[in-house]
């Protein structure tokens, strides 16, 4: 180990020429015990410290991987002696091992071409699962292309001669071409060449985070400068979290900065499903996380426990980032955080952090998940300068307190929400084109008289022929409503048009915004009049929006048949008001289920619960709750949504606890009302919103 490390030293301060440092690294392979890993994380690690020339550092790469092949081959042969041994008959000549002179298969690198398209032109650096490089796609160049970079990520020898390798690269460019944000590199496809698998990607021109982290020079950013890759990472992640994915091996070398300063995360190669599909869980029980790849001076103690993968564990690796990022340093020194528990380690507040922003890193670096920080989208609030929000009365928009991400109080149940209000897009103002004044004519300073001349007449222009009239736009059609409105993300809608009048309620994301809606909808040719009852909702609601919303929508084309809202109407509720609210189930037996989703990444469920057990109910029924169960307004206060579902048949066998993760809720609600649905019929499950907004009592 250490000669390969001394090896590299003396070439990096020149004590070396290329011929025998090669030499030396040849020398190093043959006498060191260490394993092929291991070999390669010192190459990476003194690679980071004094970079070395590329083509240097893919040839020591390329000689670590050819020691690994011939290792896995003589582990064969002495396997195949060892079986033959044990034969009862001699094996047959087809079965006989390759003589010992034969050459392994070469393993491609700088150079090479793969699949006859894309030439291997750099080493970009491994991952726990591949080898990266840059390479030109000869068919983009052969066509003009303005970028013809690719990057392409190349399995690793361990896990090429894995049988479900191919499987594991499948299940990465599955998983990541379904997570398309400007924070998450694109991933194109995936192939192979012989035996080698390979991925293909988008490239990008920077660094990683960890070389930057790793520079001698570095001991941490200031704040204001380190909250713009913080909030990149986060929101890469928390969209990840949103569609039920962990990445599972979040680390600064999977964190990759533009040139541009741009931040997007790579490496989603053993991100687990943590919201699978019936498809996928009965598809095939493999799982990438298998493989080992994984970095423990990041992975939360549950990942090291081998427990099922939970966005908390990202977030307990992205805090480690964060503190390093305004530090310099680990926050527990590289250890990994079974061993830093064990050892009663806290992590030092930085210097210069806010108070509050310290709350939110400290919480999310918690060892166990119960007391983590429960989400993403909450962690990215807390680091985030605290700003007070101004509310335009003048746009209608009743007043919303400003929401506090702390833990629940709960009186008997605590329950927080709000609405926006109506739509209150601006109507479209046309400023008319002022008029251009008239140049003035100069007028000479004496009249000059001129002798009178005939003119001739001119001939009278003929009058144009009167053009035929425009063709009529026809009415639009919901067949072009319906992909205007598929492209809003985190969204729920029902459309209906009346001739030329558009009628659009539902929900979508504050951050798209209702007025960008307007503007694609009023696109729509032979539109006349547009009408929205749309309701704005907040990112962490999308995990709930996105789950149920399809039902949602079912229900409301449907006629409305299941439906929620607060008892008298009123959305907006004061400290100590009490929480009611009428139902009204479908035209068949159904059973009722209520749920309250908090800020703090929880739910709260009300029907069925222990205090309300009952919730099967007879055709077209209503009902009024919260009358004998006394759920009280309390704070914190803001904005929260309460969700209705009517099923068929109950959700589960047995009564949930009655506040419990969101994730985990969604995660199974999800999984059985696909059960549901397959075996009864989608249209059978009802779901409806409600939001409510609530505020303190005054004096």
């Amino acid at each position: 180990m250490a000669s390969l490390s001394h090896a590299l030293h003396a070439f990096q301060s020149g004590g070396l020429s290329p011929n025998e440092f090669f030499a030396q690294v040849d020398h190093a392979l043959a006498t060191d015990r260490t394993d092929y890993a291991r070999l390669l994380e010192i190459l990476s690690e003194e690679h980071t410290k004094v970079p070395l020339p590329p083509d240097v550092y893919a040839e020591v790469h390329r000689r670590i991987e050819h020691l690994a092949v011939a290792e896995h081959d003589a582990v064969d042969d002495r396997t195949r002696m060892k079986s033959n041994a044990r034969a009862s008959v001699p094996p047959s000549p087809a079965a006989a091992p390759p003589p010992a002179s034969a050459e392994p298969e070469r393993i491609k690198g700088v150079g090479d071409t793969v699949n006859g398209r894309f030439l291997l032109e750099e080493c970009l650096g491994f991952g726990g699962m591949g080898t990266v490089y840059k390479a030109l796609d000869l068919r983009k160049l052969e066509a003009s292309d303005r970028n013809p970079y690719i990057a392409i990520k190349v399995l690793n020898v361990q896990f090429r001669g894995h049988p479900k390798s191919l499987i594991a690269l499948q299940r990465e460019a599955r998983k990541a071409q379904t997570l398309a944000h400007p924070n998450i590199i694109t991933v194109y496809d995936f192939d192979r060449d012989g035996s080698m698998v390979y991925l293909t990607m988008e490239y990008l021109a920077g660094q990683p985070l960890s070389r930057r982290l790793r520079a001698p020079d570095f001991h941490g950013l200031p704040y204001p400068e380190a909250l713009p890759i913080i909030t990149g990472m986060a929101n890469a992640l928390a969209y990840a979290h949103e569609r039920g994915f962990v990445h599972c091996d979040f680390k600064p070398a999977n964190v990759f900065v533009t040139d541009k300063g741009q931040v997007k995360i790579i490496d989603f190669g053993i991100a687990r499903v943590f919201r699978r599909s019936e498809e996928e869980v009965e598809a095939t029980v493999f799982d990438a996380g298998s493989l080992g790849g994984m970095t423990p001076a990041y992975a939360s103690p549950e990942i090291l426990e081998h427990r099922e993968p939970d966005p908390r564990d990202d977030i307990y690796a992205l805090a480690c980032i964060t503190y390093q990022l305004l530090t310099g340093a680990h926050p527990f020194g590289q250890l990994p955080a079974t061993q830093a528990r064990a050892a009663g380690l806290r992590p030092q507040r930085p210097k210069k952090l806010p108070s509050r922003q310290w709350r939110a890193l400290r919480n999310a670096l918690a060892f166990n998940r119960e007391t983590r920080t429960p989400s993403v989208a909450q962690f990215l609030a807390g680091m985030k300068p605290e700003r007070r929000i101004m509310t335009p009365a003048a746009a209608g928009i009743a007043g919303v307190a400003a929401v506090a991400l702390v833990a629940v109080a709960i009186v008997y149940f605590r329950p927080p929400a709000g609405i926006l209000g109506p739509d209150t897009a601006p109507p479209l103002v046309v400023a008319e084109e002022a008029p251009v004044a008239e140049p003035p004519v100069p007028v000479p300073a004496e009249p000059v008289p001129v002798p009178a001349e005939p003119v001739p007449a001119e001939p009278v222009p003929a009058e144009p022929a009167p053009s035929a009239p425009a063709p009529e736009v026809p009415p639009p059609s919901l067949a072009a409503v319906t992909p205007v409105l598929a492209q809003v993300p985190c969204s729920a809608f029902t459309a209906s048009l009346n001739e030329r009048t558009l009628h659009v309620r539902g929900y979508l994301p504050s951050r798209f915004g209702v007025a960008r809606l307007r503007d694609a909808l009023s696109a729509i040719p032979g539109m006349a009049t547009l009408n929205t009852d749309v309701q704005q909702v907040s990112d962490e609601k999308c995990g709930v929006i996105e789950a149920f919303g399809p039902y949602w929508t079912n229900n409301w084309q449907a006629g409305g048949e299941s439906s929620i809202r607060m008892r008298d109407g009123r959305t907006e509720l004061t400290e100590g008001n009490s929480l009611v609210m009428d139902v009204t189930t479908p035209d068949r037996e159904s059973y009722v289920h209520v749920d309250y989703y908090v800020l703090d990444g929880n739910v709260v469920h009300l029907v069925p619960s222990r205090r309300a057990k009952a919730n099967r109910a007879p055709p077209r029924y209503t009902a009024t709750i919260g009358t004998l169960t006394g759920w009280t307004i309390a704070k914190p206060f803001g904005a929260e949504l309460i969700v209705l579902l009517t099923t068929p048949v109950p959700l589960f066998d047995e009564l949930r606890p009655e506040y419990e993760s969101r994730s985990d809720y969604l995660r199974a609600v999800g999984q059985r009302l696909r059960q549901i649905a397959a075996k009864h019929g989608a249209d059978k499950i009802g779901a409806d919103f409600v939001q409510i907004t609530t505020r303190a009592r005054e004096g």
